[in-house]
């Protein structure tokens, strides 16, 4: 009985580490899983690149320097941005590099205060960070 119950253990034994050595353990395909890895840092690189496009803009640096805000901690901040914040500050500078693309001579009121919304979110995220 013993000897009947040890093979039916090697069996077993032998079969799961088959299994195992196919891959069928795996619920996500470690390749999809890479690459779903890589697209989110391309995300959020891209993100930060638009907000650094935007608080380069000369414009912007006029209304910071209005508020008082310092473009160079602002730029430094942007590359610890994640979540959320990202999104959003991202999402704010889009706007604002959309409204003055082309080298628009003028700030018009819409692109002022998306300027102003885009360094507020800044602000709020320096004083959270």
């Amino acid at each position: 009985m013993r000897q009947s119950v040890a093979c039916a253990l090697i069996a077993l034994t032998m079969l799961s580490t088959s299994l195992v050595a196919d891959g069928t353990e795996h619920a996500v395909d470690p390749g999809v899983l890479a690459n779903a890895v890589v697209r989110h840092a391309d995300e959020q690189d891209a993100n930060r690149a638009a907000i650094h496009a935007a608080l380069a803009r000369p414009e912007v640096q006029s209304v910071a320097e209005t508020m008082g805000l310092d473009v160079d901690h602002a730029n430094a901040l942007v590359d610890t941005l994640s979540g959320q914040s990202l999104d959003q500050a991202a999402a704010a500078a889009r706007q604002v590099n959309q409204s003055l693309a082309g080298g628009a001579q003028s700030i018009t009121f819409s692109a002022t205060t998306i300027i102003i919304a885009l360094l507020v979110i800044i602000l709020i995220i320096v004083a959270v960070h």
